[in-house]
């Protein structure tokens, strides 16, 4: 099976879409990439030559990394990965060959083992070899974004301030005012009483959160290698939904409690309204939301929140008797 995306997913063998190996290719793709952004930000800081082409000649018993720059394979290597730069295959490759924000290219006479995942670029091959159960996932968007961010991963922590970044945020303050304002009009009680638990009970919230977070990410993604592919993909479609809903829920409940209490602080009684604490909200967390380096943890805040509220949901023992 290959897999190509370019904007959007086309799977040229449909029986296929919910296999159990797509899945576990796809996941593997994801883990490499957020272990790559890690390692990005932790060698950055200590490779001067990170600019600089890697070439690997000769036998390697491990995997090959390349941050910030292209890895060249004239010899052989168990796996290739590289941030921020092309995989060029001249000699032989037993496993995986991947590339973040670069492209995977195959000279002729090489030979790639196992699969070729490609996060913004392309893989092109020019007369390689390939493995009989080599899989291509490729992902066509952004080349130059991750080439930038792998050659300063502090970029990603610090937004730059300009006129498109501030209608950005203007059009989220304006997404999540309009989702406030219907999901409260259609479940008033819901939020409501969803807030008011916020408040009462914010750590026991909080660390049920923090156990539905582990049990939908790592503990789902651990599933997914055991479970047969129908019941993997019933699972991975549940916990996905799951959390998209928890966190739209979680959202609109921590945007109204952080109104309310903005209008408490600001407004004067006869000035408050329901609506009016809604677009405070909204506007407060997209501001948090924008400041360098703290967003990545106000993210992982807000949707351990929207995973609490949303499992305590119909539970009344947090209510004030």
């Amino acid at each position: 099976m290959s897999l190509c995306l370019c904007g959007e997913l086309v799977l040229r063998d449909p029986q296929a879409a919910f296999s159990k190996s797509a899945a576990l290719n796809f996941t593997k793709g994801l883990l490499a990439l957020l272990l790559l952004l890690l390692a990005a930000i932790v060698v950055n800081a200590q490779d001067a030559a990170r600019g600089e082409e890697l070439v690997i000649e000769g036998r390697q018993a491990g995997d090959v990394f390349g941050v910030g720059r292209s890895v060249r394979v004239r010899g052989d290597v168990r796996g290739v990965i590289a941030f921020g730069g092309d995989v060029i295959v001249e000699g032989k490759v037993e496993g995986d060959a991947a590339a973040v924000g670069g492209s995977v290219i195959q000279l002729n006479n090489s030979h790639v083992g196992g699969d070729v995942i490609v996060f913004g670029g392309e893989y092109r091959n020019e007369g390689g070899n390939r493995g009989p159960a080599g899989k291509t996932l490729m992902y066509a968007g952004y080349e130059q974004e991750l080439r930038g961010m792998a050659r300063n991963p502090a970029s990603l922590l610090t937004p730059e301030f300009s006129l498109a970044f501030v209608g950005w945020r203007l059009m989220a303050v304006l997404f999540w005012f309009i989702v406030s304002i219907a999901l409260t009009a259609v479940t008033p009680g819901a939020v409501g009483r969803a807030a008011a638990r916020l408040q009462l009970t914010l750590p026991r919230v909080a660390l049920i959160g923090l156990v539905g977070a582990l049990v939908l990410g790592p503990g789902v993604t651990t599933a997914l290698r055991f479970l047969p592919p129908a019941l993997a993909a019933l699972v991975g479609v549940t916990a996905l939904l799951l959390l998209l809903l928890s966190y739209l829920f979680g959202r609109v409940v921590i945007h109204a409690a952080t109104g309310r209490w903005l209008q408490r602080v600001l407004l004067p009684e006869d000035r408050r309204s329901e609506s009016v604490a809604l677009l405070l909200g909204a506007a407060f967390w997209a501001i948090v939301l924008a400041l360098p380096y703290l967003w990545p943890f106000v993210v992982f805040a807000l949707v351990v929140l929207s995973l609490g509220l949303s499992l305590t949901a119909r539970y009344r023992v947090f209510s004030r008797q």
